[in-house]
């Protein structure tokens, strides 16, 4: 039976967390497979009750933590070639950077057979200063050739990874979009909307439009907002805004919610409901996308953005910026609008039209339901996993 080392960064909230949980959970029978986790940062919400609910445990390693700290660094690489002399893994696969970097190196130098990345996203712009990001492109590189095989979620990464940041040959990257567990999106929907609007006391005339993420610079939340300030002077349609997540930059946005003079509220502190609404973090992520009519995303880069394939699944349109893998997640003008990167009127215009446009947020809404499902279900993302094992083990 081969043996499969899963290793990720961490445990919070997003595409990552799923794919290696479905991974884990559905993968044949014919593999046996062990979870490896990193620590989530401070701010972070966590998703360990995702692999709670499938019965996972995973093994932690504290030290592996996202920021750059060599002597924690150097502590967790260790423990992986550990855990990878006594698992004796036929193949080692890592998702997202840093335990890319420690697992791919600790696999390298344990003489396992296959090795395996995921690049769920990536840093090479719209993160760091050019130095950093020059810095860690080449430390990509010299991965790619310790690599058997390096995986990309979409087309158009592929195309970054060999193309536009020279990671490695094209003829060595395999596309697996990501896979979701969908059919919960559509469950009891009504009894969701229902407890959604009444929960945070929307009105039945006043649509809501929601964005689910991380409040760090990344996801650009300052767009959404701005792009709130002028979709209110430019519709007469009743709307609510919601943004769904916690972190960082949280006191920085209430406050551009004050210089814009956007009224607000902290939802998660009791206060009441106004036009922008802070909700933090909210586990039922399904009921919030039931009671939602439009699903918003203002991100700066991204690789599968999930809460776009969830959005699709519940049947809600979407307005987006047109960056890294968006374009492969949601197909213009039939399941939402993607417009370009930081440009507040074009993302306000293509709100307004969705507000004001009933048939076209249903129609929109039906086409994302059949594309997400056909596309992200994660019985497609466990098949096309297996092919890929089976090839490469093959070889070995």
């Amino acid at each position: 039976m081969p043996k499969i080392l899963r290793i990720i960064n961490r445990l919070n909230i997003g595409g990552p967390t799923f794919n290696v949980a479905y991974l884990t959970k559905y993968l044949s029978s014919r593999y046996e497979t062990l979870l490896v986790s990193g620590t989530i940062d401070d701010g972070e919400a966590s998703s360990e009750y995702i692999l709670e609910e499938l019965g996972i445990k995973p093994v932690y390693i504290p030290e592996m933590q996202r920021p750059i700290r060599p002597f924690k660094d150097r502590k967790a690489y260790s423990k992986i070639k550990q855990i990878i002399k006594k698992f004796q893994p036929d193949i080692v696969h890592t998702h997202a950077a840093k335990a890319g970097t420690l697992g791919r190196l600790a696999a390298y130098h344990s003489n396992v057979p296959v090795i395996l990345h995921t690049f769920h996203g990536h840093v090479f712009h719209s993160y760091f200063h050019p130095l950093v990001t020059k810095a860690f492109i080449q430390i990509e590189r010299y991965l790619a050739k310790k690599s058997s095989k390096i995986v990309a979620i979409s087309e158009l990464q592929k195309k970054e990874l060999s193309q536009d940041f020279k990671i490695c040959q094209e003829e060595k990257i395999v596309v697996v979009p990501n896979g979701f567990d969908l059919d919960r999106f559509q469950k009891d929907y009504d009894l969701k909307r229902n407890r959604f609007r009444t929960q945070y006391s929307i009105p039945e005339q006043v649509l809501a439009i929601g964005i689910i993420g991380r409040l760090a610079p990344i996801k650009n939340h300052e767009l959404f907002l701005k792009s709130i300030d002028l979709l209110r002077k430019i519709t007469n349609i009743p709307f609510m805004a919601f943004i769904i997540g916690d972190g960082e930059l949280r006191v920085k946005l209430e406050g551009i919610c004050q210089q814009l003079n956007l009224p607000f509220a902290k939802l998660d502190q009791g206060e009441l409901p106004q036009l922008v609404n802070f909700t933090s973090w909210i586990k039922e992520i399904d009921i919030a996308n039931a009671g939602l009519d439009i699903i918003a995303l203002t991100s700066l880069n991204e690789g599968t953005p999930v809460s776009l394939v969830e959005a699709q699944a519940a049947r809600n349109p979407i307005v987006t910026t047109n960056v890294g893998g968006v374009a492969d997640v949601v197909l213009h003008e039939k399941a939402g609008f993607l417009t370009p990167s930081n440009q507040h009127e074009p993302f306000a215009n293509a709100l307004k039209i969705l507000l004001e446009n009933e048939n076209l947020r249903k129609s929109m809404g039906d086409f994302g339901h059949s594309f997400a499902f056909e596309k992200f279900g994660y019985q497609r993302l466990v098949k096309d996993m297996e092919n890929l094992y089976d090839l490469l083990l093959s070889k070995n």
